[in-house]
């Protein structure tokens, strides 16, 4: 009974709750990019309210403060796929769901509304919701991929995971465009006021309630799909495979799927594997080990592998090349001594906003039109490919060409990066690790090897932002000491990007049209017994076909890895 929920699941027409189910995941992910891009602009402000100016420049956050901010926030996130993905297993998708968005609108309210205005209280209330903001939006990470995966059908699985994922595009454009908004509204109060007590150098009390206003409306579209959240059903697969309830698991998907007629679709499937295709897949055999165990090392440890890895290469460069921001749109806005602080803070988020139409968004939009039909492997490696090539050409003309000739044709190989990122690494690896484990497994693997990447991204962001330093100290900015200089660094993510490429030929599976249960069972027994079940499925009489099952049945019931048709695999 539950492989017919699961078959009909993976036959079901794609239809409205589908994309329902997108915007309802990704609001987690839309969060998340809100918060790192608003950060930028946020700190901007900050350095010049609380710190003093120096040698006729504007108070500037120190490196280390922003590196602080930055690693806190990202350091929650770790824990909180760790822990979240864990409970998403043990508790149920949908009961830690609503916790995870709880914590993401409190500490995204919290981060605005500090309660001192002194600068270490404000700094020290910041940092502590900015993890607690990082443990929200590491638990929605493994809970939206792996919802979204359960609900998907197989032909279109990989699109709707990628639609989940691309919610980070929006997010970026969105915390761009309510920066510009509420710093260009204040700019214009302030001048209206008479202008007198805004300049380069001096910063109006005003701007205190600038940046909290930014970071308290990321609160807003996550509030407004709190109810939908909260009203979700459990995922088909978790209350069949994990709870053992197929008929609630039956109920909930005729609730909320049209035209869910198990019954129907299960004849119309039979009819048509009858007539031109072979039959699905029987289930992949129950076994009873655990996570900690070395059945289950032997089984997903090299999938468990593949996908940290992978998630922890890309990372570095990712993460690594949004911090570079500052010193890519500097020569094409005036500096900071010419412009006052909400000036400012617009002019790092428009840049922000031109990225994201012009690369970041496209290429999620290309990865949900060809993740169908070209495969997740294809991809990844396309990606890594075109990210080492690109920055390999920021990198190898930038002390003789690039440092002193910024022009258009820079910021066109530094946003191909951030396209052929998202066509690309950043969302399969989101996708595999959701598609790849048991479902009893799946949400913990998910936090895993998403927790490792974000281990790479804290290397990334805080390691190559004092590396890409200058080697001459008077070209080093303030703040910093002298680094490897931005071309060596650039030469080191580019290699990073070749390690990943290699990885994923190696080590990285193709799940494209394949259900889950045909996934999790990739590289053991499943695939025999699938190829036995065609084997009979195509038995016409002959007695050279009756040896050939009797001996491949005798073979793998000898091996205690065929269950098809015993009391457990029923129960399952």
């Amino acid at each position: 009974m539950p492989l017919k929920v699961l078959s009909a699941l993976d036959q079901t027409r794609t239809q409205y709750y589908h994309f329902k189910a997108t915007v309802i995941a990704g609001m987690g992910l839309f969060t998340d990019a809100y918060d790192l891009f608003c950060i930028s602009p946020v700190m901007k402000l900050i350095g010049r309210i609380y710190y003093d100016p120096k040698d006729g420049n504007p108070g500037v956050t120190p490196p280390a403060v922003i590196s602080t901010t930055v690693a806190i926030a990202l350091l929650g996130t770790v824990i909180g796929q760790l822990v979240f993905g864990a409970l998403g297993d043990r508790v149920g998708r949908r009961r830690v769901y609503g916790y995870s968005l709880i914590l993401m609108i409190f500490s995204s309210v919290g981060c605005g509304f500090s309660i001192c205005r002194t600068r270490t209280c404000v700094l020290t209330s910041l940092c502590f919701f900015r993890f607690l903001l990082g443990i929200g939006i590491g638990g929605d990470y493994p809970l939206s991929a792996t919802i979204m995966s359960e609900f998907a059908n197989k032909r279109t699985r990989g699109s709707f995971i990628a639609g989940v994922f691309s919610m980070q595009g929006f997010g970026i454009l969105a915390s761009s465009a309510v920066t510009m908004a509420v710093a260009a509204l204040f700019n214009k109060l302030a001048k209206h006021d008479g202008g007198d007590s805004i300049s380069p150098l001096n910063t109006p009390e005003a701007a205190d309630l600038c940046w909290r206003i930014i970071l308290m409306i990321g609160a807003v579209p996550a509030t407004l799909t709190f109810y939908w959240r909260m009203t979700m059903p459990e995922t088909a697969r978790y209350t069949a495979l994990v709870e053992h309830d197929v008929a609630k698991a039956t109920s909930d998907m005729g609730r909320v799927l049209c035209d869910f007629d198990l019954d129907t679709i299960l004849e119309d499937t039979e009819a048509l594997h009858q007539s031109v295709l072979p039959p699905p897949p029987p289930p992949p055999p129950i076994y009873n080990y655990g996570f900690f165990s070395r059945e289950f090392l032997r089984r997903h440890g090299a999938h468990l592998f593949a996908c940290s890895a992978a998630w922890f290469i890309l990372d570095i460069p990712y993460y690594s090349s949004t911090l570079f921001q500052s010193q890519i749109y500097k020569p094409w806005f005036p500096p900071a001594n010419h412009v006052n602080a909400y000036e400012e803070a617009y002019n790092v988020a428009k840049f922000q906003a031109i990225i994201a139409v012009c690369s970041t968004i496209p290429g999620y939009f290309v990865t949900m039109a060809f993740i169908d039909r070209i495969g997740r492997r294809k991809i990844q490696m396309i990606g890594f490919f075109f990210m080492a090539i690109f920055l390999f050409a920021l990198a190898a003309p930038y002390d003789h060409y690039w440092y002193n000739h910024t022009n258009a044709w820079y910021i066109v190989l530094y946003a191909l990066t951030f396209f052929f990122s998202n066509f690309g690494p950043n969302t399969i690896t989101f996708i595999l690790p959701a598609e790849l484990f048991p479902a009893r497994f799946r949400s913990t693997c998910h936090g895993i090897s998403g927790a490792w990447g974000k281990v790479g991204a804290i290397i990334g962001a805080i390691g190559f932002l004092f590396a890409s330093q200058a080697k001459n100290r008077e070209n080093v900015q303030r703040g910093y000491e002298p680094g490897i200089g931005m071309m060596n660094a650039l030469l080191i993510l580019g290699s990073v990007c070749i390690a990943g490429l290699v990885l994923t030929y190696f080590y990285t599976p193709e799940t494209m049209m394949r259900s889950l249960e045909e996934n999790e069972g990739s590289g053991n027994r499943v695939g025999e017994i699938s190829q036995l079940s065609n084997k009979i499925h195509k038995f016409r009489g002959s007695s050279s076909d009756v040896s050939h099952v009797m001996s491949d049945t005798s073979r793998m019931s000898s091996s205690g890895s065929f269950f098809i048709n015993s009391p457990r695999s029923s129960s399952a």
